[in-house]
C-alpha cells in the first residue's frame, strides 16, 4: 500500500499533466507495486484537487464495459471514473487545444432520480433512473502511448476521462428496450462505429449496478441527480480539428460534438 504522501505526489503529477496537456510515463513505471486500491485513492486525490479548483462532481463514468473496448485497451475489467461540471461539453463544441491524444466513443447515459446504495438489482437501478440519453465521451489519457498500461494506471488517471456530451433526455425509460438500441457514431456524415446497446455489459443498466457495487465497497452511495455514462459500445475514434461527430441511438435524440 502506498503512503499518503506517495498518493498525493502521484495525483499532483497527473493533475499537472492534464493541466499542461503533456503526456507522462505511466505510474507503474516508477511505482511497480501500485495496486487497484491505491489507484482509486490516487483518483480520489486527483478529484479533490479539481474540487479545490472550483469544479463540482456531477456523476460517474464506467469504463471497459464492452469486449471491444477491453480488447482495444488490452485490459480486462470494468472500472469507474468521476465526472465534474467542467468536463461537460457546452453548446456541442469541444476545443481540441489543451488535449494530449483525445478519442471519442459512443455511450448510453442515465440520470438517477434518487439515491442508490449498493448492492442493487438491475430492476432497482432501472427504476431509480429518470432519464436515459445518447452520450459521447471524450477520452484523453495522460500517459505516453494511450494503450499499453495496467488497470491501476488507468484508474489512477480517472479512467482516462476528459469530457462528455449528452443528447436531450428521454424520460420514458420503461418504454425502451435497452438491450436493443441500435447505435451509430458518424464522423462528418460517414458512419465509423456501429453496435447494439447490448454490447455494453449485455444491458447498459448493469453498468449502474456495477458502479453501485464499486461505490458500496468504499462505503459510498450513488447520489440522486447523478449522470452515469454506461461505457462504450465500440472502440474509440481519434479526434482531429474540424470534425463533427454525431451519435444516433434508436428512440433517443441524437448528440453532436463539433471539434474546434
Amino acid at each position: 500500500m502506498l503512503t499518503e504522501a506517495e498518493i498525493l505526489t502521484a495525483a499532483q503529477a497527473l493533475h499537472a499533466s492534464r493541466q499542461s496537456a503533456t503526456a507522462r510515463e505511466r505510474l507503474t513505471a516508477s511505482l511497480p507495486e501500485l495496486t487497484l486500491a491505491d489507484a482509486y485513492r490516487i483518483q480520489a486525490a486527483g478529484i479533490r484537487l479539481r474540487l479545490q479548483g472550483g469544479e463540482t462532481v456531477v456523476g460517474y463514468k464506467m469504463g471497459l464495459t464492452s469486449r471491444a473496448k477491453r480488447e482495444q485497451m488490452n485490459l480486462d475489467a470494468p472500472v469507474f471514473g468521476v465526472l465534474t461540471d467542467a468536463m461537460a461539453v457546452r453548446d456541442g463544441a469541444f476545443a481540441l487545444p489543451g488535449s494530449i491524444h483525445p478519442k471519442i466513443e459512443p455511450e448510453i447515459a442515465f440520470v438517477t432520480g434518487r439515491e442508490l446504495r449498493g448492492p442493487v438489482s438491475d430492476a432497482e437501478a432501472l427504476a431509480a433512473c429518470t432519464q436515459v440519453l445518447a452520450a459521447l465521451e471524450i477520452l484523453d489519457s495522460r500517459y505516453v502511448g494511450f494503450k499499453y498500461f495496467s488497470l491501476p494506471d488507468v484508474v489512477a488517471d480517472n479512467s482516462s476521462s476528459s469530457h462528455f456530451a449528452l443528447g436531450e433526455p428521454c424520460a420514458d425509460v420503461a418504454g425502451l428496450d435497452l438491450t436493443a438500441l441500435h447505435m451509430v457514431m458518424s464522423v462528418d456524415g460517414a458512419p465509423v462505429a456501429e453496435a447494439e446497446s447490448s454490447a455494453i455489459s449485455g444491458h447498459p443498466i448493469r453498468s449502474v449496478v456495477e458502479l453501485c457495487a464499486l461505490l458500496a465497497a468504499e462505503g459510498r452511495a450513488l447520489p440522486a441527480g447523478s449522470v452515469v455514462l454506461a461505457g462504450a459500445a465500440t472502440i474509440a475514434t481519434e479526434l482531429r480539428s474540424g470534425m463533427t461527430v454525431r451519435l444516433d441511438v434508436t428512440g433517443l435524440p441524437p448528440v453532436v460534438v463539433r471539434v474546434d
